[in-house]
């Protein structure tokens, strides 16, 4: 599927045929957007821009010749855009290409992104007259919505944290949950030290028109706020972890605690049974008192060790 987006009359008009590139010169065209696009749809691109698009595989590349690259006429840049879930997020794989002043995307999913540049395309072209602009939009909004969902998970990390701190039921199933604020905080991070580098490489580049600049310089200083902020939530997390695993190893240790005061105090008793169970003559006179007698003797013993850990106790 494809849209192409073009100049009409000073307005912007919206056409899903191919066909219709032979009718449109560069000037017109500002937006390919390419969604899982078939092969005859990508030929069609590469035949009117002479220029050649990039591979799924390409797109999904991590070294930063693959990520972002220039010839002479054409600029290609490959980024990840999160897509969050209902328990976690994952990563989808955009790649832009810029030729003669359009912009070609391809994509695989629906992005909120795409639709909201696109509406306000439709509503003022001047705004975003170039495919320069375009890329620059898409990356404004693509950045205020990451800054959204760090904005929750760090919410999520404070509702834990009051969770903890007011002595709530913490075990296994809230550490797993723990586990994953951590995993999509990683991604979350990794998503955006991807888009800082793919600005970097703008800001290096004479391809782009100046009055970007500006537009850039702030959209580095949001990158790079957005950083710090995920460095802060993961630090956060993991000492609200390590704060969870301590108060799960201090109520086994209070069981434990309990278990080995239960045990020592029938070992006594233990002891006095096993020797009284040996089929041997003992030092007591055969009578129906005998029984009563070592009931009598276990429980002796039972209160003396019992006194003698409580007397310990309060030394220490």
């Amino acid at each position: 599927m494809l849209e192409i987006f073009f100049k009409n009359k000073g307005q912007v008009a919206t056409t899903g045929e191919i066909s219709s590139l032979d009718q449109l010169g560069y000037d017109d065209v500002l937006w390919i957007d390419l969604w899982s696009p078939t092969g005859e749809e990508k030929r069609a691109i590469e035949s009117y821009l002479n220029t050649t698009i990039q591979s799924r595989a390409q797109a999904e590349e991590i070294e930063s010749s693959s990520r972002y690259s220039e010839n002479e006429t054409t600029i290609f840049a490959n980024t990840n855009f999160l897509i969050p879930g209902p328990d976690s997020y994952s990563m989808e794989a955009v790649s832009f290409m810029l030729c003669e002043g359009i912009i070609v995307t391809i994509r695989n999913v629906p992005l909120r992104s795409f639709t909201d540049i696109q509406r306000k395309l439709m509503a003022n072209y001047r705004l975003m007259p170039t495919g320069y602009h375009i890329l620059i939009g898409i990356l404004e909004n693509r950045i205020d919505l990451d800054a959204d969902m760090i904005e929750l998970m760090s919410k999520e990390v404070a509702q834990y944290s009051k969770t903890v701190s007011l002595g709530g039921t913490v075990g296994e199933e809230f550490l797993l949950d723990i586990t994953q604020l951590q995993e999509n905080t990683m991604l979350v991070r990794e998503n955006i030290v991807d888009k800082q580098r793919m600005i970097s490489s703008i800001m290096r580049s004479d391809k782009f028109p100046r009055d970007i600049l500006a537009k850039l310089n702030i959209l580095m200083r949001d990158v790079n706020s957005l950083i710090n902020h995920t460095n802060f939530s993961f630090e956060r997390l993991e000492y609200l972890q390590n704060t969870v695993i301590g108060l799960i190893n201090l109520e086994q240790n209070k069981l434990m605690r309990i278990f080995t005061y239960v045990s020592l105090l029938f070992m006594p008793p233990t002891l006095i049974a096993s020797i009284y169970g040996m089929n041997v003559d003992l030092p007591i006179f055969g009578g129906i008192f005998d029984f009563l007698v070592l009931v009598l003797v276990m429980l002796v013993s039972v209160f003396l060790a019992s006194f003698l850990f409580k007397k310990k106790k309060r030394k220490i």
